[in-house]
């Protein structure tokens, strides 16, 4: 049994079982991949895939099992070189992170501004995408970071840490009827057509479960997963808009009133998700550190021995968050 045997079959169950793909993505052979599959189930024993002639069509009942473990001993086997690294250099490396288009337009800048000036040569690579197609990629070792506010629960090889709490608010076109009203009600804002978040995205749920709770049916006119997006629409007062108040630059957005919605939606809190079996290198500390200063490197070692999130979360529970 090979390592590379093991990533082929981890990387052709990630391309739907597209051998052709996954030789395309990983710059190899068609040919060579298929040969390696059949050497690894003979020497198994049983078949991992479940075949209609040439093409893949399925895993076996064992070969998900063996998929998994091949992608945990692939997680291991980049981690002992990123260990190697870190003896060899630390001031050198890559830097991946997944996160929102909120994150990376609005939270971001500033920090990754700083990291850059701080470590020249460290290389970033940020990828965008929505909650749970970010979780997927730290959960798959595909990234080391993400950050994000919803869906990161959905994978138990993941830790979460807190970094901040935020809240929303309404965006209108200036002169509109919501700006003469007083503290907004959900009775005030379902009375318009809404343009927010797609679901999943920035703390959506808890907007829906706001609404519901007071069984209301807003009319969602328009959703996207760009708050600017968003903001365009508003002013072409096609609806009333509700984003993360990150989002709204008094300079920028000079010609939108943001009307507070805190009171309407509570605080969400933004959080950086983790293997659990990832080593961090001194460069990754440091981004943390940046993003979210009170998450130390004790406490972040001591979050990744417990592994358990419900004594991570208690491990947080004192901490006054940052609050945008």
């Amino acid at each position: 049994m090979k390592l590379q045997q093991l990533r082929y079959i981890w990387e052709v169950s990630k391309n739907n079982l597209n051998v052709s793909a996954t030789a395309e993505s990983i710059y190899t052979s068609q040919p060579g991949i298929s040969k390696q599959i059949r050497i690894l189930e003979e020497e198994l024993g049983i078949p991992i895939f479940t075949r209609n002639g040439k093409h893949l069509t399925d895993m076996t009942p064992a070969g998900r099992q063996i998929v998994s473990i091949a992608g945990e001993m692939l997680m291991q086997a980049e981690n002992i070189k990123n260990i190697a690294k870190e003896y060899r250099d630390e001031s050198k490396g890559i830097l991946s992170i997944a996160t929102t288009h909120t994150q990376a337009r609005y939270a971001l800048p500033p920090v990754i501004k700083t990291f850059m000036q701080n470590k020249p040569d460290v290389s970033l690579d940020i990828q965008q995408g929505t909650p749970v197609q970010i979780s997927e990629m730290v959960s798959q070792g595909k990234v080391d970071l993400a950050i994000a506010t919803e869906a990161l629960e959905l994978f138990e090889n993941l830790i979460m840490l807190p970094c901040y709490s935020w809240d929303r608010c309404i965006l209108v076109p200036k002169g509109h009827e919501l700006t003469t009203v007083g503290q907004l009600s959900l009775q005030d804002i379902a009375r318009y057509p809404l343009i927010t978040y797609v679901f999943g995205f920035t703390g959506r749920s808890k907007l829906d479960d706001a609404f519901n709770s007071e069984h209301l049916s807003p009319d969602i006119a328009l959703t996207a997963v760009d708050a600017d997006v968003i903001k365009t629409y508003v002013r072409l007062g096609l609806g009333v808009g509700i984003v993360a108040r990150m989002a709204y630059d008094p300079k920028m957005d000079a010609d939108l009133v943001a009307l507070d919605a805190g009171h309407l939606f509570g605080k969400s809190v933004t959080k950086i998700g983790i293997r659990k079996d990832t080593f961090l290198r001194g460069y990754m500390y440091d981004f943390i550190r940046l993003f979210a200063p009170h998450l130390k490197k004790d406490m972040l070692n001591k979050a990744m021995e417990l592994k358990d999130q419900g004594a991570i979360d208690a491990l947080f529970n004192d901490i006054t968050l940052p609050h945008y």
